[in-house]
């Protein structure tokens, strides 16, 4: 988000074309703060956090990231370490972080927290 709260990128008080062809999008019109998302991947990298990738999401300017495979309490101190990591990348940047599930009203994706585990049951050979 930009300093006023609305979305980085966006026309103020306005809104960009309609959701598709951002996804996974490239280039400079489609790919909305991926040098404030490449940074963070970096900083993460280097404060020795688990991230596995980055990608674009469906609205413009909504990206997510992955952290893990990680083991109990890790996990989530992973978690908390790259959000952390990710505020202070977007102070750098003079955005702001918004982590509410459906942050512009309307015809646009919301985002969450997807969380994937797995046990030894699941592991093992036909497991669940």
């Amino acid at each position: 988000m930009d300093r006023d709260g609305w979305p980085f990128g966006w026309p103020k008080g306005g809104y960009p074309q309609p959701q598709g062809p951002f996804y996974y999008g490239i280039g400079a019109c489609l790919a909305l703060g991926r040098d404030l998302v490449e940074s963070h991947y970096k900083v993460c990298l280097y404060a020795g956090v688990n991230i596995r990738g980055t990608n674009a999401e469906v609205m413009p300017v909504q990206w997510e990231y992955q952290v893990g495979p990680s083991e109990g309490i890790n996990a989530a101190n992973q978690l908390w370490m790259s959000r952390y990591l990710l505020q202070r990348i977007a102070e750098e940047f003079g955005t702001q972080v918004s982590f509410h599930p459906k942050p512009i009203a309307g015809d646009w994706n919301g985002a969450g927290c997807h969380t994937n585990f797995s046990t030894l049951v699941m592991r093992e050979p036909n497991g669940i």
